[in-house]
C-alpha cells in the first residue's frame, strides 16, 4: 500500500470547472479500491466547505498573515479522505475558483495558489504536523506546480509527480511575485521556475518534481516539441525519460446508459432500442424536426478555437443541407456562441444551440445523437469522446492527444475486425472534418455495419480501475530509485 496526498485546485462533486475536477474526484477512488492510501489536498472554496458534512479541525497555522486551517473531512459519495485547506482570506469569494463574478482573473491567485503549494509540501515533507505522511505527493496543474519545488528546496520527503492535464495553462506570474511568496532568489533561473522573465509555477513542477505525467500517451509525445509544447517543449523533450502518458478514465457509473437518470429511457449493449427513443426526444426537446432518418450530429464543448467549433461552422450548412440535423450545447468565445446562435436562427428545425452549461442536456446530447464531433486542435485527453463510445454514439475525433489513443477509426480493416469505434481524421482542417463526416453518413446508411460500430464502442472498458493500476505502477517506480 501505498501512500498518496493528491494535490488539486477541483475535484466533482464539490467544484468544478473543467476535466481536472473529473480527475480528480475519480481518481483518488479508484486508487483507493485497489488498495492504496489516497488522500486529498483542496483549498476551502464555498462549494467544498458547504459540500462536506462533520469536518474537523487537524492543525491551525499561526505564522500565516491571515487565518489558515487544515481541516478533515469525506469526499461525498466516495469516502475517500479530504484535507481541506480552510483560509476565508483566499478562497471565500465570489464567482468560481480561478476568476471573480466578472470573469477576471483574482489578482492575487499567485498567493492563493502559492499557498496551497506550500501547504501542500509541507505536508509531504518531515515538518508536517500530522501524524499521517505521504510517500508520493501528487500535484496537479499550474496551481500545485510549486509544491515540487517546496519539497526540493526544504530538503525533500515525498517523492513528488507532476501531472499536466492541459499545458495551455502555466501560471505564469510576474517576477516580483518570487519574493512576494518568499521563493530563494536563486529558484529564478532557467534551471529553475524563471520563464521568459516571469515566475511559472508550471516550469516550477515540471523542473523540480522526481517525475512527470500527462493525460494520454499521445499528447506526452506531442508537447516534446512544438506547437503543442506551448514554449515548455525544451524542459519536457530534457525530462522525456520521466515523463508517462496515462489516459484518463471515465465514471462509468455516472455515464452509464443503462440505468442514467437524465434519459427518457434507457438501453445496453444487449438491446438499442431505448437510444432511438432518446433520438425522439431530444429532437423535441431541442425543437428539431422529429426525423428518425436524419443523422443527429451532437455536440458538447466549450465553444473556443481549440476545440475546433470553427471547423464545424464552416461545414454546418452544407452538413444541414445534405439533410444532417445539429445539436449543440456549450460557451465559451462571444463570437462563436453568436455564430452558433445564427446557425440555429438560419436552420430552424434542422440546427439547435444551446448556450451555457446543462449536465442533464450533455447526457441527452450523448444519448440521443446519432455522431458526436471532437475536431479539437488539440485535446490532451477528453472525456466525451469515451463517453460516447459508452453511449453507441460513435465519436469523429481529429487525431491528437487523447483523441488518437481513445478512439479506433472506422477503416476497413478494423471494421472488418469489429475494432473500429468511430472515426479519425489528421489535418485540422474544415475539409478534412468534412470528408472524415461524409465517411462517417456513408457508413451510417449501412444499419447492420453502424451498430456493430457502437456495440465495439459500448463494449469498451474506459473504467479508472484501468488507469489507477497504471499511476500505482508508476508510483512504485517513483519509490524504488529513491
Amino acid at each position: 500500500m501505498t501512500r498518496i496526498l493528491f494535490a488539486t485546485s477541483e475535484a466533482r462533486p464539490l467544484v468544478k470547472t473543467g476535466g481536472l475536477a473529473d480527475v480528480s474526484g475519480a481518481l483518488p477512488a479508484a486508487l483507493c479500491e485497489i488498495g492504496e492510501d489516497c488522500r486529498l489536498l483542496l483549498p476551502g472554496y464555498h462549494g467544498v466547505l458547504g459540500g462536506v458534512e462533520g469536518a474537523r479541525e487537524l492543525h491551525r497555522f499561526d505564522d500565516l498573515p491571515h487565518p489558515v486551517r487544515l481541516l478533515e473531512a469525506d469526499m461525498p459519495d466516495s469516502g475517500v479522505a479530504l484535507h481541506i485547506l480552510d483560509a476565508p482570506h483566499y478562497y471565500l469569494r465570489e464567482g468560481g475558483p480561478y476568476q471573480d463574478a466578472d470573469g477576471a482573473d483574482h489578482p492575487d491567485n499567485a498567493e492563493r495558489f502559492g499557498l496551497l503549494s506550500r501547504v501542500a509540501a509541507l505536508l509531504a515533507s518531515p515538518r508536517s504536523p500530522l501524524a499521517w505522511r505521504p510517500e508520493v505527493l501528487h500535484c496537479n496543474d499550474w496551481q500545485t506546480g510549486l509544491a515540487p519545488a517546496w519539497l526540493k528546496f526544504a530538503g525533500g520527503g515525498a517523492r513528488s509527480l507532476m501531472t499536466v492535464h492541459n499545458l495551455a495553462f502555466q501560471g505564469i506570474f510576474p517576477a516580483d511575485w518570487v519574493a512576494r511568496l518568499g521563493l530563494p532568489p536563486e529558484s529564478f533561473a532557467v534551471e529553475g521556475l524563471e520563464y521568459y522573465g516571469n515566475l511559472s509555477f508550471l516550469k516550477a513542477g515540471l523542473h523540480y518534481a522526481d517525475a512527470l505525467s500527462t493525460v494520454s500517451p499521445s499528447y506526452a509525445e506531442e508537447i516534446q516539441s512544438e506547437p503543442l509544447g506551448m514554449g515548455l517543449q525544451g524542459l519536457l523533450a530534457r525530462r522525456r525519460a520521466d515523463l508517462a502518458g496515462i489516459v484518463n478514465g471515465i465514471d462509468t457509473a455516472y455515464w452509464n446508459p443503462r440505468c442514467d437518470p437524465y434519459l427518457p429511457c434507457s438501453y445496453s449493449v444487449r438491446g438499442l432500442s431505448g437510444k432511438k427513443r432518446c433520438k425522439a426526444a431530444l429532437q423535441k426537446d431541442l425543437n428539431l424536426e422529429a426525423d428518425p432518418a436524419a443523422p443527429l450530429l451532437g455536440m458538447v464543448s466549450r465553444l473556443t478555437h481549440q476545440k475546433g467549433v470553427d471547423l464545424v461552422l464552416e461545414i454546418a450548412d452544407r452538413l444541414v443541407r445534405d439533410g444532417a440535423q445539429l445539436a449543440i450545447l456549450g460557451a465559451g468565445e462571444a463570437g462563436l456562441e453568436a455564430a452558433c446562435r445564427a446557425l440555429a436562427q438560419r436552420h430552424a428545425g434542422r440546427a439547435a444551440t444551446v448556450i451555457g452549461y446543462d449536465e442533464g442536456l450533455a447526457h441527452r446530447i450523448e444519448a440521443g445523437a446519432d455522431l458526436f464531433l471532437m475536431p479539437s486542435r488539440f485535446e490532451p485527453c477528453g472525456l466525451n469522446q469515451m463517453y460516447s463510445q459508452r453511449y453507441g454514439t460513435p465519436p469523429l475525433v481529429h487525431a491528437t492527444g487523447g483523441l488518437r489513443d481513445t478512439v479506433v477509426d472506422a477503416t476497413p480493416e478494423n471494421l472488418a475486425a469489429d475494432t473500429a469505434t468511430g472515426f479519425v481524421f489528421e489535418a485540422a482542417t474544415a475539409a478534412a472534418l468534412q470528408a472524415t463526416v461524409q465517411r462517417a453518413l456513408a457508413l451510417y446508411g449501412d444499419a447492420a455495419a453502424w451498430k456493430r460500430l457502437q456495440l465495439a464502442g459500448m463494449r469498451r472498458d474506459f473504467s479508472w480501475e484501468h488507469s489507477a493500476r497504471e499511476y500505482r505502477a508508476l508510483y512504485r517506480r517513483m519509490l524504488a530509485e529513491d
